[in-house]
C-alpha cells in the first residue's frame, strides 16, 4: 500500500461477529437498517466558529454522537463545537477535508456504530434534513445528498463547476450520480472498511463515489436543502481543482467499475 494511502481496518463488533455479511447476495442491502442508536455525525471544520455551535446544535436534536474534526482552526472552533456538545477531535495542522473526515469516521467506527453521516461545518448543510438519511428501507450504503432541485440558488460558477463534475463521475462510474460533490451523505461503515483510499482534500467526496461503485456496493441519493451564507468557499478554483483532475485522470486508468453496482434514487 502506498504510504500516503490510509485504510480503516475491519473489526468485529462486541458480539464477536462482524456487522454485516459481505456475501455477493448482500452486497446491495446493509445487514443493519440506520437508527438514531446506531449512526451518528461526523463534522469536519476550519476556522468556522461562527457557525459550527449552531450546527452541532442542529445535529444533536436527531442524534446523539456528533464529532467535529477541527482540521488546524485558529479561530476557536474547537472551543464553539465543545460547548455545543460535540465531541472534539483535533488536527494541530491544517490536513484536509479528506483527512478530517477519516479522523472522524475511525472514531464513530471505534465507538462502535453502523453509519455515519457526514455534514459539512459551515452551515450549508440543513441538520432538519437529517431524517432523510433514517428513513426505513434506505440501506444503500452509500446515500448522497441531492441539492439540485434548487441548484438555482447555488452561486454561478459552483452549479456549473458541480453539474460538470457530476457528470465527469457519472461517466466514470457508468450511472447517474446527479451530485456527486455534495459533502452530506451517509455512510455504511463496515462497507467503508473495506475501501482502499488515499484522498486527503476535496476530492474525497468524488473518490467515495468511485470506491464504493468499484466494489459493487449500492448507491442512492435523497433530496436536501442548501443554504449559502456569506462565508467564502475554501476551495481553491486552481490548486483544488488540478488536484481533482490529476485524481481524475489516475482512476480512469483503474479498472472499470462493474456494472452490477446500483444506483438508487426515491
Amino acid at each position: 500500500m502506498p504510504s500516503h494511502a490510509w485504510r480503516i481496518e475491519g473489526r468485529r463488533r462486541p458480539s464477536g461477529r462482524l456487522g454485516v455479511d459481505f456475501s455477493p447476495a448482500s452486497r446491495n442491502c446493509a445487514g443493519v437498517f440506520p437508527t438514531s442508536a446506531n449512526c451518528g455525525v461526523v463534522i469536519p471544520c476550519h476556522n468556522e466558529a461562527l457557525w459550527i455551535a449552531g450546527v452541532v446544535r442542529g445535529a444533536r436534536s436527531y442524534l446523539e454522537h456528533v464529532w467535529v474534526v477541527d482540521d488546524g482552526s485558529e479561530d476557536g472552533s474547537s472551543r464553539e463545537a465543545q460547548e455545543a456538545g460535540a465531541i472534539v477531535l483535533r488536527h494541530e495542522r491544517r490536513r484536509g477535508k479528506g483527512a478530517a473526515l477519516a479522523t472522524g469516521w475511525r472514531a464513530a467506527d471505534q465507538a462502535g456504530l453502523e453509519w455515519v453521516i457526514l455534514m459539512d461545518g459551515d452551515g450549508q448543510h440543513v441538520p432538519a434534513d437529517l431524517p432523510v438519511f433514517l428513513e426505513p428501507g434506505r440501506t444503500e450504503r452509500l446515500l448522497i445528498g441531492d441539492r439540485m432541485a434548487a441548484a438555482g440558488t447555488m452561486p454561478w460558477l459552483r452549479r456549473w463547476a458541480n453539474r460538470g463534475l457530476s457528470q465527469a463521475i457519472s461517466q466514470l462510474v457508468g450511472r447517474d450520480l446527479p451530485d456527486s460533490q455534495c459533502g452530506f451523505r451517509r455512510l455504511h461503515l463496515p462497507s467503508l472498511n473495506r475501501l482502499e483510499l488515499r484522498s486527503e482534500q476535496f476530492e474525497i467526496e468524488s473518490e467515495l463515489c468511485v470506491a464504493f461503485a468499484r466494489a459493487g456496493f449500492s448507491i442512492g441519493s435523497v433530496p436536501v436543502q442548501v443554504r449559502y451564507g456569506s462565508g467564502v468557499s475554501k476551495i481553491n478554483p486552481v490548486v483544488d481543482g488540478w488536484r481533482w483532475y490529476r485524481w481524475y485522470l489516475s482512476e480512469r486508468r483503474r479498472e472499470t467499475v462493474p456494472r452490477s453496482a446500483s444506483i438508487q434514487r426515491p
